[in-house]
């Protein structure tokens, strides 16, 4: 299915193939319509003018072209135009989005969904959807998916719409978030999905590291909905690029007690650590 390079750009400009145009312009007018490449994309959170563990989504892109198609990738050029753009532009936070076709780079602000306060504070909404990922470990455009996660979106759970879709698989495990990883607290021990199962997301790579620094390890395993009702000590978070750690709420009528979850604050707060550990590290990256 064709589907538009370009989507939910953010701010005013974009590079695309090393030139530096406006959202006005014509070429990014040619850029929001159908393309029948198989696209590639990445998206990298900006904090304090540091594109965030971006060797890690570096690594990941070349995984999944390679999956596919197998064409070369210039990484280091990447990340210099990465950090070109965000210098040109003066953007100190947010979310880009480096998209690789076999004959295109482009890299543009996007606008993503952004947890509130309360959100951190008391958990997000969640429902669940019956979802089996094709080759979930390659990071590309799936139109038919994208489609049917829309159109669940939409669908409202006695709590309102959710911020988050959980994707249960053919036996009515949970194992992923549709724009997240899912983690699993449950017995003082936390589980994710095995890895050939999921996306691995770049943010779940480093919480795991986190983990660690904790004094915790992970443990692979799935639940269902009712194996976690069954549970007096459950509590549930998912984790992404834009928004780091997030506790679940409710999960369609269940409702868990994630944000006040011992084990969830420890992780969360060892992962601040950890990113400002990262930032600092990458002065020379960041000043240019």
């Amino acid at each position: 299915m064709a589907y538009p390079l370009m989507e939910h750009p953010l701010g005013d400009s974009f590079y695309y193939n090393g030139t530096l145009y406006s959202f006005g312009s014509s070429v990014a007018a040619d850029l929001m319509k159908p393309n029948e490449s198989q696209i590639y994309y990445e998206t990298v959170r900006v904090l304090k003018g540091c594109l965030l563990f971006v060797e890690d989504h570096m690594a990941r892109l070349t995984s999944s072209v390679k999956g596919l198609e197998d064409f070369p990738i210039d990484t280091g050029f990447i990340v210099s135009e990465g950090y070109r753009y965000i210098r040109e532009c003066k953007i100190s936070s947010g979310n880009i989005r480096i998209v690789l076709t076999k004959t295109d780079l482009l890299i543009h602000s996007v606008d993503v969904k952004i947890p509130s306060s309360e959100d951190f504070s008391q958990g997000v909404n969640t429902s669940i959807f019956n979802w089996e990922r094709k080759t979930p470990n390659l990071k590309i455009f799936r139109g038919d998916y994208k489609t049917a996660v829309n159109q669940k979106f939409s669908q409202s759970n006695s709590h309102g719409l959710p911020f988050e879709l959980i994707l249960s698989d053919s036996s009515d495990k949970l194992y992923e978030g549709s724009m997240s990883n899912l983690f699993v607290v449950r017995g003082g021990n936390v589980y994710s999905a095995p890895d050939s199962k999921i996306l691995i997301g770049i943010t779940r790579r480093r919480v795991i590291t986190a983990l660690e620094r904790s004094g915790l390890g992970l443990k692979y395993g799935m639940f269902t909905l009712d194996e976690i009702k069954d549970s007096s000590d459950c509590a549930m978070f998912v984790s992404s690029t834009p928004f780091d750690i997030l506790p679940i709420r409710y999960i369609d009528d269940y409702e868990l007690n994630s944000a006040s979850d011992p084990v969830i604050k420890s992780i969360a707060a060892e992962y601040a650590n950890y990113t400002k550990e990262y930032i600092n590290e990458r002065g020379d990256d960041i000043n240019g």
